[in-house]
């Protein structure tokens, strides 16, 4: 016996449609360059010692709270700052350093969710 299967008459969707616009290539390299800067966890744990101060941080503050010398603190804000993650300010013979707002909305930007209030 043979059976007879009919086609619905209205198209099936089989996947939900993108909700916006994502990043363009040059919008994604930029976060790019962002994340890789955070693939250490000396830098992540400095980005969010920064995040916690409230103000520019004192290098020598951040050696201090970070527990590593000092060549190897300043190794990796050298990186933050390349990155734009940070930005350092000259004050006579001390760098204090502080996040960049603009940079840390670009990381958010990758996984804000459209109509969502933060």
């Amino acid at each position: 016996m043979a059976v007879e299967l009919k086609l619905a008459d209205t198209p099936v969707e089989c996947c939900v449609p993108v909700g916006r616009r994502g990043l363009t290539g040059e919008q994604a390299d930029a976060t790019a360059q962002l994340f890789k800067a955070l693939a250490d966890p000396h830098r992540v744990r400095i980005v969010n010692l920064l995040a916690n101060a409230g103000e520019p941080v004192c290098v020598c503050d951040i050696t201090d709270s970070i527990g590593l010398s000092q060549p190897t603190i300043s190794f990796h804000l050298k990186k933050l700052v390349a990155s734009g993650l940070l930005d350092r300010e000259k004050r006579a013979t001390w760098a204090y350093y502080s996040l960049n707002p603009s940079a840390l909305e670009q990381l958010t930007d990758v996984v804000k969710i459209e109509g969502e209030s933060r």
